[in-house]
């Protein structure tokens, strides 16, 4: 992709959309920059003037995006943007910062997708390979954005990215060695206005792919299997209830991988050793064995790396135990199905903490579970009603508004033996910044009990 000279417009202001504008500019590309919001709520603005881009704030100029060579648009900009619709319909070139900076990386790339897991299962890949001695970058949607890593690649090297339904959205020539798909659930339906526009999004991490690439697939999802009849790439499959013919499972106490039909299952690890709480971190485990070994790692190594592993921040995180009561914090639990899995990881005595920004969610899914496994919903936000008449009836329920009031009703009500869970199952941008802000506040409120 040629820039120099060209005219290239950043939508969205976000870390990665910073991020792609510096690296355009350093590629001699005419840079412009336009994010929605006032310039007063745009903290970067003196730094980007003083760096010599030209910056639009407050809105988005039709105009502005007509007079480019290239739009990159960042992951939280919205395809029906009036004004992307409008050039687009025009033909424009329009690609986001996945495409962007997976057109410079250099070397293997890993993609790993899915509802709920993807940053536990691309930080577990990211450390294995590293435990491997190969150069290892890690990023996407958690950490670095992918054009910073381009920057570092080396032919060597193995980039291990999270990708999201947001950035798939926008690919054009994105092809991963290996790509991994952990499920696919409802989430997002706020953005992509139905299931099916969600899943074909998640399904896009594998249109590029050839026969000479891999595409590992949970056999116990159904949308994730139906994956399978829209790649070229070799499929392996992870299961953690049966064997299966090719990939990684679960048999009796032992993980197992069959590097090709008709092989003999080679034994990876117990189970035992897992370090995660919760039946979906052995998924998880399992995804990563393939991904790992499909890149060539030993076994060996695989399970000294998987052993070592400590819980992602915000994923099922331990915080503290207070007067007998355990503190989890599972902010990332943004969806109704992870939300789920957190609650399935406990066997009751649970006072759940529930809302934030709603995604269209149907939080009725989850009665029979939270009738079984807890004590106590509390709610806060702005998806606090709609929570409560979901489950009205179901268990009992106290608005507290805010995650402050929430602990604090926790706090005193709780027993020994009890858990308190933040597993929200919405976006937090309501009240947070993000859901590392929602996740950080809440484990100082209980540092502070």
């Amino acid at each position: 992709m040629e820039l120099k000279g060209k005219r290239v417009l950043v939508v969205g202001l976000g870390k990665s959309g910073l991020a792609a504008a510096r690296f355009l500019k350093k590629r001699g590309a005419r840079v412009t920059v336009s994010d929605a919001r006032p310039a007063t709520l745009i903290s970067e603005l003196p730094v980007l003037l003083d760096e010599g881009f030209m910056v639009e704030a407050g809105s988005h100029g039709l105009l502005t995006f007509r007079r480019q060579d290239l739009i990159v648009v960042s992951p939280g900009v919205p395809a029906n943007v009036p004004e992307l619709m409008q050039v687009r319909a025009m033909g424009m070139h329009i690609i986001g910062e996945l495409e962007l900076g997976a057109e410079y990386l250099r070397g293997e790339v890993v993609a790993i997708t899915g509802s709920n897991g993807k940053t536990t299962t691309t930080t577990l890949v990211g450390e294995i390979l590293k435990a491997s001695g190969r150069t290892t970058l890690v990023g996407g949607n958690i950490g670095r954005p992918v054009v910073e890593l381009a920057e570092e690649s080396t032919p060597e090297a193995w980039s291990v990215l999270e990708v999201s339904s947001f950035q798939l959205e926008t690919v054009e020539t994105f092809k991963p060695r290996i790509a991994l798909v952990l499920n696919i659930t409802p989430d997002h339906l706020d953005r992509h206005g139905s299931f099916e526009n969600y899943a074909a999004a998640k399904a896009r991490i594998t249109e590029f792919q050839t026969a000479d690439d891999f595409l590992v697939l949970n056999a116990e999802d159904v949308k994730t299997q139906m994956v399978a009849a829209k790649t070229k790439a070799q499929i392996y499959w992870f299961s953690a209830k049966r064997q299966i013919k090719q990939g990684a499972f679960v048999h009796g106490e032992s993980i197992f991988f069959i590097a090709k039909e008709g092989a003999k299952p080679e034994p990876v690890m117990p189970v035992a050793e897992i370090p995660l709480a919760g039946a979906h971190n052995v998924e998880n485990v399992l995804a990563a064995v393939c991904a790992a070994r499909l890149a060539g790692v030993e076994s060996s190594v695989i399970r000294a790396a998987v052993a070592a592993f400590k819980a992602v921040e915000h994923r099922l995180e331990f915080v503290r135990e207070v007067e007998g009561v355990r503190y989890y914090n599972d902010s990332k639990a943004t969806n109704v199905d992870a939300t789920v899995k957190a609650v399935e990881a406990f066997e009751g005595g649970i006072w759940l903490i529930l809302g934030g920004k709603d995604k269209d969610s149907d939080y009725a899914t989850m009665s029979t579970l939270l009738r079984e496994r807890v004590k106590t919903v509390l709610t806060i936000g702005s998806a606090a009603e709609k929570i409560e008449r979901q489950l009205a009836g179901v268990v009992k329920i106290e608005r507290a508004e805010t995650l402050e009031r929430a602990v604090a009703l926790a706090h005193e009500a709780a027993g020994a033996g009890d858990v308190v869970l933040l597993a929200p199952a919405c976006a937090s941008f309501d009240q947070f910044e993000n859901y590392e802000h929602r996740g950080r506040v809440f484990k100082e409120l209980v540092a502070g009990l």
